[in-house]
């Protein structure tokens, strides 16, 4: 019975990754039919999903509402937003200007996604104002580097002559130019990973089973 926990996703990774690099290879009728079969398939193991992160969600907290472990209060408030959303979704105005989702969505999650970017923005400040510190050569071109490009993101840097255009050129030629080579190394990275997973090489998914 272990052997099959562990062969068996194997083989589904295999067969359904194979079989979706040749669909795209080869678009004939028979491969088209076939890949919006497996995207509707898609569609329920994804519902499926969720019910299990929503089954795990819940007994997580229940058990610390119960138990009233530390930050128990938390759980509390987690539990009633998230039956307060599924309700609010069954509501018949959702479809119309003022529905609750979009009254949730607009005086709720978006101050909220508000401050927390507000809050990303002084960490990334601290974490620049450590890092751009010139003690080197290399710290001191990355220093001047951001302070040019940062002068030439506001109105302060129109009245030094030539920023404007450095900032410019810095953003356009340098930093696209790295930009390309990030992604050109995550697409690269992302075909060895799933390469490693159809092939049953990388088998972290099956729960650290050998």
């Amino acid at each position: 019975m272990g052997h099959l926990k562990r062969t068996v996703p194997l083989w589904i990774a295999f067969i359904f990754g194979v079989g979706l690099i040749i669909q795209y290879f080869v678009p004939h009728p028979i491969s088209q039919k076939a890949l919006g079969m497996t995207q509707k398939w898609l569609v329920i193991v994804v519902f499926v999903a969720l019910l299990l992160g929503l089954g795990s969600l819940l007994q997580s907290h229940l058990r610390k509402i119960k138990a009233q472990s530390a930050g128990w209060g938390y759980s509390v408030v987690t539990l009633t937003v998230l039956a307060l959303t599924v309700a609010a979704g069954f509501h018949p105005n959702n479809d119309k200007p003022g529905g609750p989702l979009l009254w949730a969505y607009t005086n709720a999650y978006s101050p909220m996604s508000s401050t927390m970017f507000s809050l990303l923005g002084f960490f990334i400040a601290s974490a620049a104002f450590r890092a751009f510190r010139a003690r080197s050569l290399e710290a001191t071109l990355l220093l001047c580097t951001a302070v040019i490009v940062m002068l030439g993101q506001v109105p302060l840097g129109a009245y030094i002559p030539g920023v404007s255009n450095i900032s410019a050129w810095i953003l356009g030629v340098p930093l696209t130019a790295a930009k390309r080579a990030l992604t050109f190394g995550v697409a690269l990275g992302s075909i060895a990973t799933a390469l490693r997973i159809i092939f049953g090489i990388e088998r972290s998914y099956l729960g650290g089973s050998e």
